[in-house]
């Protein structure tokens, strides 16, 4: 962890403005109330009331058909209004664990030992948070369960694609949601605009193979053998391409088990796989808790054992629960952790012992701008403990900054996983002409090495660099990694008490000057008060919109300190 020693000690101090917390969400609830009652309103004299019409048919027809439009608009009211209140009751002080850390590694301020309630471990979207919160004549009992759930999931990117940032028009700024690497200066659109680029084949406006064009799936290979360095080959027959990492993560979850089943996730985690396998599969992710306090048993924050694996396992079994995978991110999202050999090593004896598929997440491993720091895939090792339990995902959304691609690649060593996964390119294929686009890219390895990554990389460093700074100057202590495109921070002491209900609250304050963070919440952390900062952008950027610094300070009342 990285903050100034002279970081408050107080964990949970009072905010100054009592506003803070009641402003803006208070007006846009009663909003919502005033406009909840005049509905009701409306709908009751709708049912006590009957037009006058000749045709009782058509009448009963227009009536009923009223009474049906007013129901859902009740249903939708309801539900915006339950899905905008911050989690947890005012005042329950049941579900109020202390705020945490330690210092380790630096500095990690903060106050007691966690001593987290169990409620607090139930950080995941289950179907109890949006079941029968919406009525509706036109959905089924899934669809409901589906919208109520993509709500949950991306409020914040719908407001960011709502009210994009503009330099004179709007002045919203992201620094949360979907993390998207930096703009790269012209160099990949210059890339992607050469002449071999435009090329249009008869063949690449068909239908083509699910599993994607041979000739994407070749060049993927060679392109993972020679960045992953794998000790042999990979083979082209075990990859599988389609549109996006979520839809290939999201069909894995579908071929690797029945619905109830579940995969074991190390939190805080990636907040899109709750949506991802949920969406299809209706399968259930089974928290593993990391605690930012430094133990014995914890030597850095946020650390996973095998121990934490072994503890969620049985936590899992004694409630019934089936689990047939582990899933991780390597390099790790939110926290930027890169796992070492010995670590992978241990997860995969692990997981070979308990019959589990592992699933790793690699999307960030050219994202690693700390040349002090050796990314090493899952592939690069020898001897897999059980390589046909072991599935590897990667796509060029965050490392090339594409995410408008839609490109994800599975590799596994398992034809049967790979048969069956590419049944999904019948609905999840990328069109022929951004795979031949794809291609070229991928095998330009003389730009990716000398144009692309020095730029990318300097980039990353120098956007990291000035937001750390920042954030030393504010005093918030954060976890200090040199991969990805996030910061991890810890706002605890800025809540009035350390709950989620707390955090929310310090969620749209930000939204209400026009910064977006993502909250702990959305990465099934158990302790509240973390954020992701997503520093990905150009530091002169990054300057003129004055992000972090000047408008944090607003928010937490230390203006001062800029």
């Amino acid at each position: 962890m990285s903050s100034p020693s002279d970081a408050p000690h107080t964990p949970c101090v009072q905010m100054r403005d009592q506003a803070f917390r009641y402003g803006s969400i208070h007006t846009q609830l009663m909003e919502m109330v005033l406009t909840l009652r005049q509905t009701v309103e409306d709908h009751i004299t709708q049912l006590t009331t009957r037009p006058q019409q000749q045709d009782l048919a058509l009448e009963e027809q227009w009536h009923g058909q009223t009474i049906r439009e007013q129901e859902a608009l009740l249903g939708r009211l309801l539900f915006q209004i339950v899905s905008f209140l911050p989690a947890g009751a005012p005042g329950d002080q049941s579900v109020q664990p202390p705020c945490t850390s330690r210092d380790s590694r630096g500095d990690v301020r903060g106050g007691q030992p966690v001593q987290a309630n169990r409620q607090t471990g139930q950080m995941f979207y289950q179907e109890s948070d949006f079941e029968n919160t919406v009525i509706s004549y036109d959905l089924s009992n899934r669809g409901i369960d589906i919208s109520a759930l993509y709500h949950l999931s991306f409020r914040d990117y719908d407001t960011y694609q709502g009210n994009k940032y503009h330099k004179d028009k709007n002045t919203l700024v992201r620094m949360g949601g979907q993390a998207q690497g930096p703009p790269s200066l012209g160099f990949t659109e210059s890339c992607l605009s050469q002449s071999d680029m435009t090329y249009i084949d008869e063949d690449l406006l068909q239908y083509a193979d699910w599993r994607g064009q041979p000739f994407l799936r070749k060049e993927v290979a060679r392109f993972l053998t020679f960045y992953c360095k794998t000790p042999e080959l990979l083979d082209p027959e075990n990859v599988v391409i389609l549109n996006g990492c979520s839809a290939v993560f999201s069909a894995l979850a579908m071929v690797l088990c029945d619905p109830g089943e579940a995969f074991l996730v190390p939190t805080p985690s990636h907040g899109g796989f709750a949506f991802s396998t949920h969406l299809y599969a209706k399968v259930k992710l089974v928290p593993v808790h990391l605690e930012s306090q430094v133990t014995e048993a914890n030597g850095y924050p946020f650390q996973l054992t095998v121990d934490k694996l072994e503890q969620a396992l049985l936590g899992a079994k004694i409630e019934g629960k089936k689990v047939r995978g582990l899933v991780l991110i390597n390099p790790q999202n939110p926290l930027g952790d890169i796992y070492s050999q010995e670590s992978m090593m241990e997860y995969l004896e692990f997981a070979k012992k308990y019959s589990l598929h592992v699933i790793v997440d690699e999307m960030y491993m050219l994202s690693v701008f700390d040349e002090a720091i050796t990314f090493h895939s899952v592939l690069s090792m020898k001897s897999l403990p059980d390589p046909n339990r072991t599935h590897v995902i990667w796509g060029t959304s965050k490392d090339f900054c594409i995410s408008g691609f839609r490109f994800g690649a599975l590799y596994t060593h398992n034809r049967e996983v790979a048969s069956a996964m590419s049944c999904f390119g019948y609905l999840h294929s990328i069109s022929g002409i951004a795979q031949y686009k794809l291609r070229q890219l991928l095998q330009d390895r003389e730009w990716i090495d000398n144009i692309y990554l020095p730029s990318y990389h300097f980039r990353l460093q120098e956007a990291h660099r000035y937001v750390t700074h920042k954030l030393k100057t504010l005093k918030v202590p954060f976890l200090n990694r040199g991969s990805g495109l996030y910061v991890w921070i810890n706002l605890k002491q800025y809540l009035k008490s350390c709950t989620f209900e707390e955090e929310l609250l310090l969620h749209h304050r930000f939204l209400d000057h026009k910064l977006i963070l993502s909250s702990g919440k959305t990465f099934m952390c158990k302790e509240p008060g973390w954020f992701r900062l997503v520093f990905a952008a150009r530091p002169h950027l990054l300057r003129k919109m004055e992000l972090c610094p000047r408008r944090t300070c607003q928010l937490l009342g230390e203006t001062d300190n800029v």
